[in-house]
């Protein structure tokens, strides 16, 4: 029998099992390597924010909302970004609380410059949150959305794209609910060389092995990052980065 423990994620006990069948079924945790629990300003003193937006923390979480109305379209985006480097093979988690819709959440992670720099390198072009900086700029990436709400004519999708470029290499279900929320939900993005897992609350979204030459080179370690499009307002919090073996 696997051996098995229950996990309360919200309001719910969720059974999580040790090296359950699934995409990536051998998956074994090391060490946590960084928590932030995103309670304070604090806590997020040293992240570097691009665009602009309010940084608030009314229930002990980080709050973040645009300051610019969503009309302006791209200007109204930002990206927040956490000022350290993370290993490949990690596991990224946090629990995130939408407030109010509509919008967009994305986590970017991978993150460094092209020829493999520093991403605030003072040789890039400056970032201000508009996408096409992001994705057509001086940054290779992963960029995993979520929770894709308001946007005409669209299921709703969590959607993994690696830049440079703009390509759209794997799609899952969100099964996070519009309007009647029951937070928080555990968000969990695995990186494990060139595999990749994206969960909500222990479910699996998505799950994508990079050839490292269909969609550009492998990328290993770098920066991770919250964005939002506006007008969305979400919370984060408990951000918790861990080993991954082997």
């Amino acid at each position: 029998m696997l051996k098995h423990e229950i996990v309360k994620i919200g309001r719910e006990d969720i059974l999580v099992y040790q090296n359950a069948p699934g995409t990536m079924h051998d998956l074994v945790y090391g060490n946590a390597i960084y928590r932030n629990p995103l309670a304070s300003e604090q806590n997020v003193k040293s992240w570097q924010l691009e665009g602009k937006a309010a940084v608030s923390f009314p229930q002990r979480r980080l709050r973040i909302e645009s300051v610019i109305p969503k009309e302006e379209g791209q200007k109204a985006n930002y990206v927040l970004w956490c000022p350290k480097d993370f290993p490949d093979h990690v596991s990224f988690s946090w629990d995130f609380y939408p407030v109010r819709e509509p919008g967009l959440a994305m986590f970017w992670f991978a993150a460094k410059g092209r020829n493999g720099e520093e991403i605030f390198d003072s040789a890039h072009t400056k970032r201000t949150g508009e996408y096409q900086q992001y994705h057509h700029g001086d940054i290779n990436a992963f960029h995993a959305s979520y929770f894709r709400r308001g946007i005409l004519n669209t299921m709703k999708v969590a959607n993994l794209r690696k830049s440079y470029g703009f390509h759209l290499v794997a799609q899952g279900a969100d099964p996070i609910p519009s309007f009647f929320y029951n937070p928080p939900y555990h968000i969990e993005v695995i990186k494990r060389g060139p595999e990749m897992q994206f969960m909500i609350n222990s479910l699996i979204i998505w799950y994508f092995k990079d050839d490292g030459t269909t969609f550009g080179p492998s990328l290993s370690s770098g920066k991770i990052g919250f964005r939002q499009m506006a007008p969305l307002v979400a919370e984060y919090a408990n951000l918790v980065v861990r080993e991954v073996k082997v």
